[in-house]
């Protein structure tokens, strides 16, 4: 049975608007958005907290994708944001989606980076040997992954959306993302010229479209 766990090791930067970070599975804020919160914090207050097993937060599992969604949510409205915009990547799509229907009062608007509503055949043929080379604090994170599926989440967004992915991804197919930009209203659609963790790879590249949007959209 799913667990809960306590409050979520989070990093807060910058000021301004509040911008909420839910990272990759077996990842970290620090390994996923290190190279890119100093440009989103010229403007915004960056909300960051790792998941259990990962940065400082104790490990915690078996993980469901509410409760993973609510204690995000909880970083940063225990910090005094009642709304923000949320950054998801790779798995932290599926939190970012889940956290816009499941809480639509909390969320301006969303960017969602190298996503998937469902894992297709090709990340859960890479999840064994993932799971084998990763240390078992993380291991909740990747046993969660076969069982996400926000499909019927996506048509019910009502906030502005983001897009981005990578078009020389290794592990999650660009298709995902083309899927999430088609079936979530309005939704627009950029791409990066890298592999998985785009932010990592390609920081200016990523930061474009993130900061023109939010720009756009007055976040």
């Amino acid at each position: 049975m799913p667990v809960s766990f306590p409050p979520l090791a989070t990093a807060v930067t910058g000021s301004g608007p509040a911008l909420l970070l839910a990272h990759g599975a077996t990842g970290s804020i620090a390994g996923n958005y290190a190279p890119v919160i100093p440009a989103l914090a010229t403007a915004h207050t960056v909300v960051a907290p790792d998941y259990p097993g990962s940065g400082a937060t104790p490990p915690a599992g078996p993980l469901d994708l509410d409760t993973l969604t609510d204690a995000v949510v909880d970083a940063a409205v225990s910090r005094g944001h009642a709304r923000f915009a949320l950054l998801g990547f790779s798995l932290g799509t599926t939190v970012a989606v889940r956290a816009a229907v499941r809480h639509p009062e909390r969320v301006r608007a969303l960017v969602l980076t190298a996503g998937f509503a469902r894992a297709d055949a090709h990340l859960l043929g890479l999840l064994p040997g993932w799971r084998a080379a990763e240390p078992a604090r993380v291991h909740p994170h990747i046993d969660l992954v076969p069982h996400l599926d926000t499909t019927a989440d996506l048509p019910r967004i009502a906030v502005p959306t983001l897009v981005i992915a990578a078009a020389r991804d290794s592990m999650v197919p660009p298709a995902n993302s083309r899927l999430l930009a088609d079936r979530i209203p309005g939704a627009q659609y950029a791409e990066t010229d890298t592999d998985h963790v785009a932010m990592a790879e390609d920081p200016r590249g990523w930061l474009a479209p993130v900061l023109t949007f939010l720009r756009q959209e007055r976040i």
